[in-house]
């Protein structure tokens, strides 16, 4: 599985958190949370993408389809958007 990068023009990079890349040695770091995946109160779960101006994604019957529906998101439209 690749990690998908982002780096802007004044050098701000963007990515995904994930422990298999160690982005200290890079400099400065911000990390924000990207999103909200919570269970609603029938146990469904909601991918709320409200801190990046997203939408709200589901309700899915795992958490897992809910976690990969918000990576999915988070890859496509604020990772890769202009």
């Amino acid at each position: 599985m690749s990690l998908p990068l982002r780096i802007e023009p004044g050098g701000l990079l963007r990515t995904l958190y994930d422990e298999r890349l160690d982005l200290r040695p890079l400099g400065q770091i911000q990390i924000q949370r990207g999103s909200h995946v919570e269970p609603t109160p029938t146990g469904d779960w909601l991918a709320d993408l409200s801190p990046v101006q997203g939408p709200c994604l589901g309700p899915f019957p795992v958490r897992s389809l809910a976690l990969t529906a918000e990576r999915d998101w988070l890859e496509r439209h604020w990772l890769h958007s202009d």
